[in-house]
């Protein structure tokens, strides 16, 4: 019996229903890319309700629009642990404020559209490990939470090439400039 990964490595080889593709390999292709989605919405979401207040996470008197900061409430009241100092310092700082909403655009764009899997992965991956280290420990288990596993989840997507399904991935990879550049795959 194949083992999950070599399934996974198989389906996601040629994502374009192979010859031979079976069932379980086209559902896992879907399935990735759901996740992908579902992920990348996840970031987007984050940055407009920050962006425009929508009431969800951020009140619209606190909008990144309106003169509110992303990250001022959170990194100056919410943080615990080894690393609060750090963020305490940095929070409501302007350059903080526009690389966490980028990254959240940037990564939630690129997910969604299923392009820069590598490069959203990765810093995907930072941003939500910094998220974790702002909260230490975690509050309802020693050190596991949603973050990190999110964080594995985004490196699993890029490593399957999760953007080819439901996504602009293999135009992405047909560009000259990310032909050049692999890494921007």
């Amino acid at each position: 019996m194949e083992t999950m990964a070599a399934t996974i490595e198989r389906t996601t080889a040629n994502t374009i229903a192979p010859s031979g593709e079976t069932t379980r390999q086209k559902a896992t292709r879907y399935v990735l890319a759901g996740i992908r989605i579902a992920l990348g919405w996840t970031f987007l979401w984050a940055f407009l309700d920050k962006m425009f207040g929508l009431g969800h996470g951020t009140e619209a008197k606190n909008a990144w629009i309106d003169g509110g900061s992303p990250t001022k409430g959170f990194l100056a009241f919410g943080t615990a642990g080894p690393f609060k100092g750090f963020y305490t310092e940095i929070a409501g700082a302007t350059w903080a404020d526009w690389l966490f909403m980028a990254g959240l655009a940037a990564i939630g764009v690129a997910l969604l559209l299923g392009i820069g899997m590598r490069i959203a992965a990765v810093a995907g991956g930072l941003l939500l490990v910094m998220m974790w280290t702002a909260v230490l420990p975690p509050e309802s288990n020693p050190f596991m939470d949603d973050h990190l596993i999110y964080a594995a989840v985004l490196a699993v997507l890029a490593l399957v090439g999760a953007g080819d399904t439901l996504g602009l991935g293999r135009a992405w990879k047909r560009l000259p400039i990310v032909q050049r550049f692999p890494w921007l795959i």
